[in-house]
């Protein structure tokens, strides 16, 4: 039995893998030639060891001044692309937010013409069992896949990367998941469906978390259900404002995929 290395945010082992966008575009923009995926140990420190994995395909290549935008929201090397192969570029971004959140991070080297090498990094825990091995039992996931996977959450967040990484954790567990992309929209779900369960994002347009809040806490039907505050300020002023307006409980952004779900499993075993 060799090392395993178990920490792949609980979308490498039980789910969706960054890599996956960097194979789909290399078959999507390679019609001849080969496409080699490699994968080797970067560095080793106490306890995890950090890994690149490599995509590299002969395919058309990208233009060095289109190198830098890549891997931002909603960007394509060449608008053309997107007409010829479709897409608008946002799995990119999503595969470096991933990588992130996995410790490490994503990039690429291309010539046009001349194929390109699309890369990321990520910090892996040691254990000792094979790489193949299934998630730790009756883990926060897997008790939501078992128990929860017909439960109702709204996630309110206003940055689509954001948004479309959470909402892959999510379905990824089998929860309904909608989304809304301000608070007034929030506001307007809870008026029309029901949910069982709230994630908040504090700073949006139009409508912020907490004016949000106040109005979902006004509604009933809405008295008990989690509201759950995401947000990058970890201030414990920032807390007291969430706590006053009838949130539950705060995660700090960016959001760990164990603490979503362990979070996830508190308060809806708890409503």
């Amino acid at each position: 039995m060799g090392p395993d290395y178990n920490r792949l945010s609980k979308k490498g082992v039980c789910g969706f893998w960054p890599g996956t966008n960097y194979v789909g575009n290399a078959i999507k923009f390679t019609e001849r030639g080969h496409i080699v995926i490699r994968v080797r140990q970067q560095a080793v420190s106490a306890g995890a060891v950090t890994v690149r994995f490599e995509v590299e395909d002969t395919g058309l290549g990208i233009a060095t001044e289109a190198m830098k935008r890549l891997f931002t929201t909603f960007e394509q090397a060449d608008n053309t692309t997107t007409r010829s192969y479709g897409g608008t570029g946002l799995g990119l971004a999503i595969t470096k937010k991933l990588a992130e959140l996995m410790g490490g991070t994503a990039g690429a080297t291309s010539l046009p013409g001349s194929g390109s090498i699309f890369w990321f990094t990520v910090e892996l825990k040691v254990g000792q069992k094979s790489f193949q091995t299934r998630c730790v039992a009756e883990s926060a996931e897997t008790v939501l896949k078992r128990d929860y996977a017909d439960k109702r959450i709204l996630l309110v967040e206003d940055e689509p990367i954001n948004r479309e990484v959470v909402m892959i954790l999510l379905s990824d567990i089998g929860l309904v998941t909608m989304s809304a992309q301000d608070g007034q929209e929030a506001v307007a779900l809870t008026r029309q469906q029901s949910f069982d369960l709230i994630l908040m994002d504090m700073q949006m347009p139009v409508m912020d978390g907490l004016a949000a809040t106040r109005e979902i806490r006004n509604n009933p039907d809405y008295r008990l259900v989690p509201i759950i505050a995401m947000t990058a300020n970890a201030f414990a002023e920032d807390r007291e404002r969430c706590f006053e307006v009838g949130m539950n409980e705060f995660i700090t952004k960016p959001v760990a995929p164990d603490r979503l779900f362990e979070t996830l499993l508190k308060w809806l075993s708890k409503h």
